[in-house]
């Protein structure tokens, strides 16, 4: 290397060309944020009255209280109060972290009924335009799709975009808890697909891992939750580019993770701009947090896994057909999210993404980089496959457990 390759001036000339790339793809790709007028939303009503409300004589707590004295309040209730609470204010109880599993999968049962009634209105309403009517139809249609079967859903909220999370398997009896957190453009209509893209979307992505966990290691008890419950960046625009969603999302992760029952470990599974929030969440991670994967990442917002200050170990992977390869790993005034995970200089156990398709392809069946993200979930480290010749992939692995 010589002196000018490593001097300032061409460290500066290499910033404004990789912001130069940045403000092409924006301008190619249209410039997106987030822009709604604000209106009090069924949950926003929901609290106020919450707020003033009591039960046996006593207040009801405050929302943003700790999960554990949220648990606490719910201990003190009959079961008959508890039910009470959960069908009078679903969309407070079903977003409470803190209140019982089975409760809060009842509350958002019926606040899913109650948003599923809104919208089959809003679909005859000539007062909305024909745009209008036909974002209801398909708001309706997600709606009844969420009702159908036995799905179990911890989160719900159809303000907006609209946030859910959803639990495959048994949460209260899981042993290994694997959540997924996914990328941009996660809202309501997009939260599960048909076709070809099922296994893009949170609810597809959760779906395939819990199938491939449970072959990993048949009759182990584990569960998987698509935790959709964030604002997520609308496209590839600024907020995509920025931290400020990721932040905010960090905030809610990390008291939903709190608020997991029993004592499991827990691997959260880091998809594009979900990763980049995982990043901001990992310094506040609960304990139990064993396993931090990521895939198709952007950047994580630190310079190195270390700077994360998460005892979690660090897994990172990526397609070789990945377009995320061709954003600039910047961070300059807060745009950007920093060094390349897959970048060995970053410390992250790099792992096989062999056989993904694309950006959106890493909870395909059949591939390597499920049967990795698989072998992480249920704790059977021996078994991951490492990218080409990455000795640190299986050093050091703190609890490593026979596969």
């Amino acid at each position: 290397m010589t002196s000018f390759d490593s001097s300032p001036t061409l460290t500066a000339w290499r910033a404004l060309l990789a912001i130069a790339v940045v403000f092409v793809m924006l301008a190619t790709s249209g410039w997106t944020a987030v822009r709604q007028q604000h209106s009090a939303s069924p949950r926003e009503t929901a609290l106020a009255s919450w707020a003033k409300d009591r039960i046996a004589g006593h207040s009801l707590p405050d929302v943003g209280a700790p999960a554990y004295r949220l648990a606490h309040f719910f201990a003190t209730l009959t079961a008959g109060q508890q039910v009470a609470l959960a069908d009078k204010y679903p969309l407070v109880v079903g977003n409470l972290d803190g209140a019982p599993v089975t409760l809060r999968y009842r509350a958002n049962r019926h606040a899913l009924t109650q948003a599923e009634s809104a919208e089959e209105q809003r679909t005859q309403d000539v007062r909305l335009s024909p745009d209008g009517r036909h974002q209801a139809a398909l708001r309706l249609e997600r709606f009844r799709s969420m009702l159908a079967g036995d799905r179990q859903f911890l989160s719900f909220d159809p303000s907006g975009r609209g946030r859910a999370a959803e639990v495959i398997g048994d949460l209260d009896r899981a042993e290994r808890v694997s959540v997924v957190v996914p990328g941009v453009d996660t809202n309501l209509l997009t939260l599960e697909r048909t076709g070809v893209k099922k296994n893009a979307a949170p609810v597809g992505m959760a779906q395939s891992l819990y199938a491939a966990e449970r072959s990993a290691r048949p009759g182990s008890r584990t569960a998987v939750v698509a935790w959709a419950d964030y604002t997520a960046p609308v496209g590839i625009g600024m907020d995509a580019m920025l931290g400020g969603l990721a932040t905010e999302g960090a905030g809610r992760l990390n008291d939903f993770l709190d608020a997991l029952p029993g004592t499991s470990d827990v691997s959260l599974f880091c998809h594009s701009y979900g990763s980049v929030l995982c990043g901001v969440a990992a310094q506040g991670l609960p304990s139990r947090v064993s396993d931090i994967a990521v895939a198709g990442s952007p950047g994580m917002r630190a310079d190195n896994a270390r700077a994360l200050h998460t005892r979690a170990t660090v897994w990172a992977m990526r397609d070789g057909d990945d377009w995320i390869a061709d954003v600039p790993n910047m961070a300059v005034g807060g745009l950007g999210h920093g060094a390349d995970p897959v970048d060995p200089a970053f410390g992250a156990r790099i792992v096989s993404a062999s056989g993904a398709i694309g950006h959106s392809g890493y909870f395909e069946p059949g591939t390597e980089s499920l049967s990795n993200f698989a072998a992480i979930g249920v704790g059977a480290y021996n078994s991951v496959t490492c990218a080409g010749t990455d000795g640190a992939c299986h050093r050091e692995i703190s609890g490593e457990t026979e596969a």
